[in-house]
């Protein structure tokens, strides 16, 4: 039997105000139970927090402490893209309130719905990990549903206003960038080359639909009791409206698989190293046959989503640097950023995104 996603204890340097938060919902919500908060210990970006008030179970999203990149962390984003989704596409948890007064818990926050379900995630204990025989069910489940999203309805929506898909992806190559030497710590000489290369390359790809832009199976949740299937996609904070392959490309940075060196696996950044699990290749061609999308030129969308990712990693570490957290989970992230860029340049030389060493 799979475990359920469990919240535990609050990390002492991201606790809050619990009374004032307590006080706001009273006013707000119309609660009166007193409220216990645990924390969801698994992120890496965004703190996620279990809000219990008698029988009722809710979730506080809010930014981590000491970050100031507004794109990444954007809670009235999040909380209007789901709110937005909501009776259009089944996946996501109900929006409930968004609050922008930082005096409460220290930023602006949103709550949604708590669901119940099970999340895989790299870093877990073999025995918590998907058994073999789950697997293709999973992929199934990964590819219907990232499919899915790139064919909602943006103006059902109304969210055709809510990016700017013309020049989206030389926009995010030259954010990126700018966002990588913003948060710099070290020099790599790989990470130097692939920002030339990428800018270098930018391709002119005119479709447009919305984007989850973090879709990887730590940001799935999944009802395993009778079947395999996405009960809620978690994350939001930073879909938008552009480039469907860049999405895939974030995907793919993330699939580390197991034909890649067991240094780049330890990195845990998926379950996708698991035996079973496809190449990258091969998600490329399921992805494209599922959606009826042209996936050419993936070597681009590949190499920019090992960047961007080396990117986030980079936030992190920098956020770690500067004391602003002290969880250990921090400490040696720069050397994973340095192996992303290996990764990559590899990748450049090569010309593919699967047995690059």
């Amino acid at each position: 039997m799979y475990k359920l996603d469990q919240a535990t204890e609050i990390r002492k340097e991201e606790a809050f105000n619990v009374n004032a938060l307590e006080n706001y919902l009273h006013r707000e919500l119309n609660i009166s139970s007193p409220l216990k908060v645990l924390q969801y210990p698994s992120g890496y970006s965004n703190l996620t927090y279990l809000l219990n008030m008698g029988t009722q179970g809710m979730v506080l999203r809010r930014p981590p402490y000491g970050a100031n990149i507004k794109s990444g962390h954007d809670m009235h984003r999040e909380f209007k893209i789901i709110s937005s989704l909501k009776g259009h596409f089944n996946k996501i948890p109900n929006p409930i309130i968004f609050c922008d007064d930082k005096s409460i818990i220290g930023d602006e926050f949103y709550i949604m719905e708590k669901i119940n379900g099970t999340i895989f995630r790299g870093t877990q204990s073999q025995t918590d990990l998907p058994k073999i025989k789950l697997i293709p069910d999973l992929i199934d489940s990964f590819v219907n549903t990232f499919s899915e999203i790139h064919s909602l309805n943006i103006n059902k929506l109304k969210l055709d206003k809510f990016g700017n898909p013309e020049g989206y992806a030389n926009r995010q190559v030259k954010g990126w960038i700018k966002r990588y030497n913003n948060a710099k710590t070290n020099d790599f000489k790989e990470i130097d080359k692939i920002m030339t290369w990428l800018s270098d390359n930018i391709p002119n790809n005119m479709e447009s639909c919305l984007i989850h832009n973090d879709f990887k199976f730590d940001n799935l949740m999944f009802d395993i009791n009778e079947g395999v299937s996405v009960n809620a996609i978690l994350d939001w904070e930073m879909a938008t409206l552009g480039d469907p392959l860049m999405d895939l490309g974030t995907s793919l940075g993330y699939w580390i698989h197991e034909s890649d060196p067991e240094i780049i696996q330890q990195l845990k950044l998926n379950i996708t190293y698991l035996k079973g699990m496809p190449s990258r290749e091969e998600l490329v061609h399921l992805y494209g046959e599922k959606s009826g999308r042209s996936v050419q030129n993936i070597l681009f969308y590949f190499i920019f989503g090992l960047f961007k990712i080396a990117g986030i990693v980079q936030q992190i570490y920098f956020r770690y640097k500067k004391g602003f957290t002290n969880d250990p989970r921090f400490k040696e992230l720069d050397k994973g950023v340095e192996l992303l860029g290996k990764m990559a340049l590899q990748a450049i030389q090569k010309r593919k995104i699967d047995y690059l060493f």
